[in-house]
């Protein structure tokens, strides 16, 4: 997002957080009723672009879309989905990805609340390894022709009573409502965000072995220093790698494997 779209979408958040620093608000119930709406903008383009419209008044959209979601949704996310529509948005379908993110944080906001919001960081790490892992799930999970009452089933298989509701809900709206991700990108964003929530940095971690807890410990307190932020470590083991770890934040990637230094030296010896 640029411009109007990203200042409307911090606006967004700064509400949500209001609403949610609230314990009468039930935040589940407001990350579900917001992933219905994104779902219903999502597959309406006309409403939705009657919603973004700049040359309609704020308050109009406003009454337009309370009359429209009517008693199937609860005040807060009907005084929510509103305060959105008055803003003004630079594409019509930044007001979907700007709702949907915003039931992606109400979801991680109930598992803060629970407790459980490092198990749901791990948990979609770990879900991501397992897809990469196996074709096999892969391809179920992205078959375009399964329904998304099949793939909602299969997930329930395999994550029910395995891993944190919220973890659950996450997946499988990102499985049944790709809006045009890879599963990949799909996970890596909800990672991000979860980590967002506690103010911390992703860094995924592999090496040949399993760290030790002061070794993790160690590195995480290093590049907390080196990024100036807090950070939460995604630790993947790879046997390739042979010696060392390579860490990857965001976009960087820090080396520091032999595998990595032994085929540098060989491209150096070759030149």
């Amino acid at each position: 997002m640029n411009g109007a779209s990203r200042e409307a979408l911090a606006a967004a958040r700064e509400r949500l957080d209001a609403l949610t620093d609230s314990t009468s608000v039930d935040a589940a119930q407001l990350a579900g009723e917001l992933a219905a709406v994104t779902a219903l903008l999502d597959r309406e383009v006309s409403l939705r672009r009657v919603l973004t419209d700049p040359a309609q008044a704020g308050e109009g959209k406003a009454e337009l879309a309370q009359r429209l979601l009517g008693n199937q949704v609860s005040g807060t996310t009907s005084d929510l989905v509103s305060g959105l529509v008055r803003s003004r948005w630079s594409q019509s379908r930044d007001l979907v990805d700007a709702l949907e993110e915003l039931a992606t944080i109400a979801d991680l906001t109930a598992a803060q609340r629970a407790g459980t919001l490092d198990n749901v960081e791990d948990e979609l790490f770990r879900f991501g390894r397992i897809v990469s892992s196996s074709t096999e799930l892969r391809a179920a999970l992205t078959d375009r022709k399964a329904t998304a009452s099949a793939k909602s089933e299969l997930l329930r298989s395999l994550l029910t009573g395995r891993a944190d509701a919220a973890t659950e809900r996450l997946v499988t709206r990102l499985v049944t409502a790709p809006r045009g991700r890879s599963l990949e990108a799909g996970l890596e964003s909800l990672s991000k965000l979860a980590a967002e929530r506690r103010d911390r940095v992703v860094a995924v971690v592999t090496s040949a072995v399993p760290l030790s807890d002061s070794q993790k410990q160690r590195l995480g307190a290093a590049l907390a220093k080196l990024y100036g932020r807090r950070m939460h470590l995604n630790l993947d083991v790879d046997p390739a790698v042979l010696g060392g770890i390579r860490v990857r934040v965001g976009d960087e990637e820090i080396n520091g494997s032999l595998a990595d230094r032994i085929e540098d030296a060989t491209r150096r010896m070759a030149s």
